[in-house]
């Protein structure tokens, strides 16, 4: 049983730290299959409190262990202003998860999550555990801790303790933009419609903070095979981006895959090295264009690109299968029809303010 350390843990933590209302707070949730709040962040107001209460801390039991609803209980229910956060004043916010094995569920998009809310999370994990998954839940790679059992705790807590207490690294995240990747149909039937679709994209990137660390944007033109024609790290500037749009010759080709182009953008564009900044809990974000429907399945690719925390739109004309424009965005109400690509300002507002109420979604 680890309790005894953890208890203890906790107790030198507290010890060392300026608990008060206006400094330091401290809250406690222990998980198994779902989680439970011991004390909030504006329960215990010294350090007295805190460290009494700790004292009685008892193992609460059950299983399996769900880690990433525990995570996403946090978020939700502990970082709040209503439980004593102070997030919104910029005051940093720690986690320290615990864990002693494996997570029966996924725990990367309530991770990343906590990472867009700026959370500085630490994973210290025993015996069992995953290093990917302590990966995936960290802030960043030096807030990771594997031990093999739970009495290491107290040999790293002066560590973590310095670590607090520099503030290292406690800087909220500066990166405040999107990544946006434009895909759209190439096929010979979207030929004389191409200008109109290149118009839009422009009209769309006027609106955006093109820079190193605001939104990056890529484009890739697809029909039987997709083609990058700008990856999300190729501009970190908006006239750049905006030349290399106009430029853009429409490919031709047929039949209209996709399914296939999802897929690509998936592992080919919102990755690391094609400047895709998720890890750092920038949203991702897919626009589609499309003249019609579909020659292969996307189901299966629409379904891997949410899973990766994607947020997918699908914009088509009268010609596109509406049923399949739904299944490929990641809520119906981000499917947007059109009759014609000639068409397409006429929802530009709508996909302005989707685009905003969509990093809710992620």
């Amino acid at each position: 049983n680890g309790l005894p350390a953890i208890r203890e843990f906790i107790r030198r933590m507290a010890n060392e730290l300026d608990i008060s209302g206006d400094n330091v707070r401290v809250a406690v949730v222990q998980y198994s299959d779902d989680a439970m709040e011991y004390f909030d962040l504006k329960t215990h107001k010294t350090k007295a409190s805190v460290i009494y209460a700790v004292r009685s801390l008892r193992h609460k039991g059950g299983s399996p262990r769900n880690t990433g609803a525990a995570l996403q209980f946090v978020k939700d229910s502990v970082f709040t202003a209503s439980s004593g956060s102070r997030h919104l004043e910029g005051v940093p916010q720690l986690l320290f998860l615990l864990t002693g094995g494996e997570s029966s569920d996924d725990v990367k998009a309530a991770a990343s999550d906590l990472k867009r809310l700026g959370v500085l999370s630490f994973a210290i994990g025993m015996k069992n555990v995953r290093q990917e998954e302590l990966q995936s839940i960290a802030y960043s790679s030096r807030f990771i801790f594997n031990l093999p059992v739970f009495g290491e705790l107290l040999s790293i807590q002066p560590e973590i303790l310095a670590f607090v207490q520099s503030k290292m690294g406690i800087e909220p995240p500066t990166i405040v933009g999107k990544n946006i990747v434009f895909l759209l149909d190439g096929s010979d039937d979207t030929r004389s419609g191409f200008p109109a679709m290149l118009d839009f994209v422009q009209r769309v990137v006027e609106n955006l903070s093109i820079g190193e660390n605001k939104d990056h944007v890529s484009v890739v033109q697809f029909s039987r095979t997709p083609e990058a024609h700008f990856l999300l790290n190729t501009y970190a500037d908006k006239q750049n981006v905006m030349s290399f749009i106009q430029s853009i010759q429409h490919t031709g080709g047929g039949p209209r895959n996709t399914g296939e182009a999802l897929r690509y953008v998936k592992d080919n564009v919102f990755i690391a090295s094609s400047g895709s900044r998720r890890q750092e809990g920038v949203p991702q974000i897919l626009i589609l264009l499309t003249g019609g429907r579909s020659q292969d399945d996307v189901a299966f690719p629409a379904a891997a690109l949410k899973k990766d925390i994607i947020v997918p739109f699908s914009i088509g004309t009268r010609n596109a299968d509406i049923l399949e424009l739904q299944m490929i965005a990641h809520t119906p109400s981000y499917a947007l029809s059109v009759p014609l690509f000639d068409n397409l300002e006429g929802i530009q507002q709508d996909l302005k303010v989707a685009l905003l109420t969509s990093q809710q979604h992620l």
